[in-house]
């Protein structure tokens, strides 16, 4: 058990400038769920194995860090500090949100059924791929999933509303969005649309309005310090029915994501049309993606 625990400790000592480069690029696939309402940041954290490294590396962001950080030893501050993960990781998941936004915005107003589609064959794949995390399933496990899919499922289904645009309302939207993008199967950008800032925070990284980005930031870090020591501390000491409860928050997620619907209501497609066979291979292609990218890291880590 003791090897176990302290085998990912030695791997992160020893990363190369590639190994960064990985982490940036899973940083990215985190950013371009990010931008897409419906879609969780934290299950593509999740997926490519970087998520609960990511809880660790924001429970650093302790009171001895922020200590030395305002009394200038930032030797101190960064010394066992996992800065090189959270550089190489915020970089990509930036790059993604700044240079993808503005396609996204098109491709949900022309083609959402393909972004849709892509999407929800990640998700699911996502679904069957992480069940193995569980090291043991009973009926505490299974109810536990069940519960949070119904739970999801009601959730996603909300409707959205008009809020205020104020600073305090955004920054609150900030620290509200942060725990879901971190939360595997419930969209950061979803809350923002329930929330009624989606768009609003969208024209903002597309014009570049830096002021309402910074505010939604600091709510961001906010949220993000607080809410990551509640998962790590749920990992910790319930891990398979914390386990199973973002399972069910994914599978509750795809009512949100199916490609096909009318008036926000889910149908079937009518017919086989070119179209809907374009969609299906896409939603085959995000479950192609999935596995192959576990299998890749299930060889890495054996």
């Amino acid at each position: 058990m003791d090897n176990g625990s302290a085998r990912p400790d030695d791997v992160r000592s020893k990363r190369t400038f590639r190994d960064y480069l990985g982490i940036s690029a899973r940083g990215f696939c985190m950013g371009v769920a990010d931008v897409v309402p419906g879609v969780s940041g934290g299950t593509m954290a999740f997926i490519l194995g970087v998520w609960e490294e990511l809880l660790d590396a924001v429970h650093a962001v302790n009171a001895r860090f922020l200590r030395s950080l305002v009394t200038f030893r930032f030797g101190d501050a960064f010394d066992g500090f996992p800065h090189r993960f959270l550089i190489a990781l915020v970089t990509g998941i930036f790059v993604a949100i700044f240079s993808l936004a503005q396609f996204f915005a098109w491709a949900l107003e022309h083609h959402p059924v393909h972004v849709w589609a892509f999407f929800f064959g990640l998700v699911l794949a996502s679904i069957i791929t992480v069940r193995v995390k569980v090291s043991r399933w009973t009926v505490k496990e299974a109810l536990a999933l069940l519960l949070a899919a119904v739970a999801a499922f009601v959730l996603v289904g909300a409707v959205p509303v008009e809020t205020t645009s104020a600073a305090w309302f955004v920054f609150l939207s900030g620290a509200i969005a942060i725990c879901a993008m971190i939360l595997p199967g419930i969209s950061g950008s979803f809350i923002l649309v329930i929330l009624g800032k989606y768009q609003y925070m969208l024209t903002a990284v597309v014009e570049r309005n830096l002021l309402p980005i910074f505010i939604f930031g600091c709510g961001g870090i906010l949220g993000l310090v607080f809410f990551a020591r509640v998962l790590r501390w749920l990992l910790r000491r319930f891990h398979d029915v914390t386990v199973a409860v973002l399972i069910g928050l994914m599978a509750g997620s795809l009512r949100k994501i199916w490609p096909w619907k009318e008036v926000e209501e889910n149908v079937l497609p009518a017919s086989l049309s070119g179209e809907v066979l374009l969609s299906i291979g896409l939603g085959i292609a995000g479950c192609a993606i999935v596995v192959i990218i576990e299998r890749i890291a299930t060889r890495r880590s054996a």
